[in-house]
């Protein structure tokens, strides 16, 4: 008897709230009868997720992982290969800094069916809840998304810091508030103009979202200050100044309401 193969779903959440959800990762996750999640989709979507479905929580808290990456992997082919609808979902986008490109590979290698249900990421979305373009004629001409995971000090770095410095477009972070004194110093010793504002955007797109505004020189001290904790999106570049604190958030979905 030929045996029954299920399929995998990579499903980016978006940045916050089920109001960022599309259509097509709404209906993936409601007809899933295995979810594979973490926290960063944020409470009111993981609150939202089918109770018949087996949840199963792979996430990283702090320094902890529920999961490794390749036990995720393992779980997601053995669930499929049981004939099983298996979900992966994921906060924004599953191919910006969310590994989705190694699970598709995986599934691939295994024969196992796959469909990428691509999210709003919060890369984007995020700046522009709080009225900051990432790209703009005044400012920026391009845009540039990293993470900031990496130590900009290590000696192999995946990331050309010099490059990026002397460049005249946004640079978007996301993963850098452990590393953002580093990541501020290192881009003005390459040449970034001091001065430079800089965003910090909390939660973004959550009731909770905060805001904390600065310079590479301020910025720092004020995140310290402030007590500014992941997950957070970090703006830097001309554009900034496009923020102001009263905006009315007009991206916000109606089902949240800033407190």
């Amino acid at each position: 008897m030929t045996e029954t193969v299920g399929k995998v779903f990579l499903v980016g959440s978006g940045p916050g709230g089920c109001g960022m959800l599309t259509i097509r990762a709404r209906e993936v996750i409601d007809q899933a009868e295995v979810i594979l999640y973490d926290q960063l989709p944020g409470d009111e979507v993981l609150s939202s997720l089918p109770q018949r479905a087996e949840l199963i929580d792979v996430g990283k808290y702090g320094d902890k992982h529920t999961r490794k990456q390749g036990e995720i992997e393992d779980l997601m082919i053995q669930r499929a290969k049981e004939g099983k609808r298996v979900v992966r979902l994921k906060g924004g986008d599953p191919f910006m800094f969310g590994r989705g490109g190694e699970e598709l590979e995986t599934c691939r290698e295994q024969g196992i069916p796959v469909e990428v249900v691509p999210g709003v990421t919060s890369a984007i979305a995020v700046p522009a809840s709080v009225g900051i373009p990432v790209t703009h004629r005044k400012w920026a001409s391009q845009v540039t998304v990293i993470t900031g995971n990496e130590d900009p000090t290590k000696e192999e770095s995946a990331i050309d810091w010099e490059w990026l410095a002397r460049s005249r477009g946004t640079i978007v972070i996301l993963m850098g508030v452990k590393n953002l004194p580093t990541i501020a110093e290192t881009l003005i010793k390459f040449g970034r103009e001091p001065m430079t504002p800089v965003a910090v955007i909390e939660r973004g797109l959550r009731p909770d979202q905060r805001e904390t505004i600065g310079t590479l020189v301020t910025i720092a001290e004020k995140a310290t200050a402030a007590g500014v904790k992941p997950p957070a999106v970090i703006v830097i570049g001309g554009v900034v100044e496009m923020y102001r604190s009263d905006e009315e958030r007009m991206v916000r979905p109606p089902s949240q309401k800033t407190q």
